[in-house]
């Protein structure tokens, strides 16, 4: 058995799941990492859209420090972003929650 300390970052984005997985497949082919990939439904005010939840864990057969993970997610959302054709995504880690975006500001 191996141990390692708990980190769980996840990335929250809209768009397409087959799209978003074929990224997903070749950003951890690159890179060498796993992370899990799973269907939302966004509901808010006035309407729905569908997009995915991509997981990353501290994997105790490749442990990493918190802001490593933290900065494989945020390389992977801004991949994402762009793949997806989204204008924003959203961090959620044990402490925090980070909200990107490149719309322009008013």
């Amino acid at each position: 058995m191996i141990e390692a300390p708990t980190t769980r970052i996840d990335i929250f984005i809209a768009g397409d799941l087959d799209v978003a997985k074929q990224a997903c497949r070749e950003w951890c082919l690159e890179v060498g990492a796993c992370v899990t990939v799973e269907p939302v439904s966004y509901i808010y005010t006035g309407g729905e859209e569908a997009g995915v939840r991509i997981g990353f864990i501290n994997y105790p057969r490749f442990p990493e420090l918190p802001p490593a993970t933290l900065a494989r997610a945020n390389e992977l959302a801004g991949l994402l972003m762009i793949r997806l054709c989204q204008q924003s995504f959203s961090i959620v880690g044990p402490e925090f929650t980070q909200w990107h975006s490149r719309r322009p500001s008013k």
